[in-house]
């Protein structure tokens, strides 16, 4: 796929401008917005350089995630979320610190439980 840089870079001009402000809470679902990363980076899937993710913790003025995805592959760092309709997995591989103006809208907020069980099988992972 060919990289739009130009829509990207029009798109960065708006979003820095961006005055809005939104409470993000840990455990919601958002659509932030994402550049075409590199290798095995998730990068944006819907419209718009848009992506899901699951917030895990604020960090001052970022937000610590992780990318979401519907397509599973078969190791440690895909872990599926039982409190969504629809197949849906979180990338565990894939945290990322997001600035808030990269924050789109809410989708919604992760039952408890459920992330109550992301957050171990990160830390099985991650440490």
């Amino acid at each position: 796929m060919e990289k739009d840089f130009d829509k990207w870079n029009e798109l960065k001009k708006k979003i820095n401008f961006c005055k809005q402000k939104f409470y993000i809470k840990q455990r919601e679902i958002w659509s932030v917005k994402m550049w075409k990363n590199v290798w095995f980076e998730e990068d944006w899937k819907w419209k718009d350089f848009e992506r899901p993710v699951l917030v895990l913790k604020k960090i001052w003025i970022m937000y610590l995630c992780i990318a979401m995805t519907t397509q599973w592959k078969n190791n440690d760092f895909y872990y599926k979320l039982w409190d969504i309709e629809k197949d849906s997995f979180v990338i565990l591989s894939q945290a990322k610190l997001f600035d808030f103006k990269r924050f789109h809208y809410k989708i919604r907020t992760l039952d408890q439980n459920e992330f109550i069980k992301v957050q171990k099988k990160l830390k099985t992972l991650w440490f």
